[in-house]
């Protein structure tokens, strides 16, 4: 016999996994999540319908009662991409200085027109040395998103301090070499694979 009262409980159940992963991640969605969890797809066209949830991009979907994590939401579409530079600065709390746009690394070859269409900073690293120093850290909305690490970030800002700025890249110095999570030896051999060891070891003496 066909029991109804099975098939809403096992709807409910599903749906409420949904709810709590958009809970879990701060209103935001992603169809990978569903595979997890063997939901079907056909339980978001009934979130849709319901009015809780919108589609941001493919494959990415929020809560309408949340705000759109646009960083977390950027690299789910791009997946090669890391925050670095500026914006890296921003994150690490090594500026005050909000970002007008997003600073963005990817590696060299990677090509997307849809990316040039952005509108973000976009800074090409050479592949070996791309993945060198990437973290996970919080978006300011609490997503995880990849990012450079302290180190990488004063070797990246210093490689490209004449499109930044000696007064920007001054004022990262000085809170660096105060940061508690500071570490220098692993600063010195960033440098050295970026091959700017001596720039580094003059800016770091002298504000020693």
């Amino acid at each position: 016999m066909y029991n109804m009262s099975m098939v809403v409980k096992g709807e409910l159940t599903k749906l409420e996994r949904i709810r709590k992963v958009l809970d879990d991640q701060h209103g935001t969605l992603l169809t990978s999540d569903l595979a997890k969890y063997s939901i079907p797809r056909t339980y978001l066209s009934i979130l849709e319908r319901t009015g809780e949830i919108d589609r941001v991009s493919r494959g990415v979907y929020r809560a309408v009662t949340s705000i759109e994590d646009e960083m977390f939401n950027f690299q789910v579409r791009y997946k090669s991409s890391i925050y670095s530079h500026e914006t890296a600065l921003y994150l690490h709390d090594l500026t005050d200085r909000t970002p007008l746009s997003y600073s963005i690394s990817v590696p060299v070859g990677y090509h997307s027109i849809n990316l040039k269409e952005t509108g973000y900073k976009i800074l090409y690293v050479n592949r070996d040395l791309f993945d060198l120093g990437v973290i996970l850290m919080k978006s300011p909305y609490g997503n995880e998103i990849r990012t450079t690490n302290l180190e990488r970030t004063i070797c990246d800002v210093l490689r490209s301090r004449n499109q930044i700025g000696v007064q920007f890249v001054n004022e990262a110095l000085k809170k660096y070499v105060i940061h508690k999570g500071r570490n220098i030896d692993q600063l010195y051999n960033y440098a050295k694979q970026f091959r700017i060891q001596r720039i580094i070891r003059v800016y770091i003496e002298f504000l020693l």
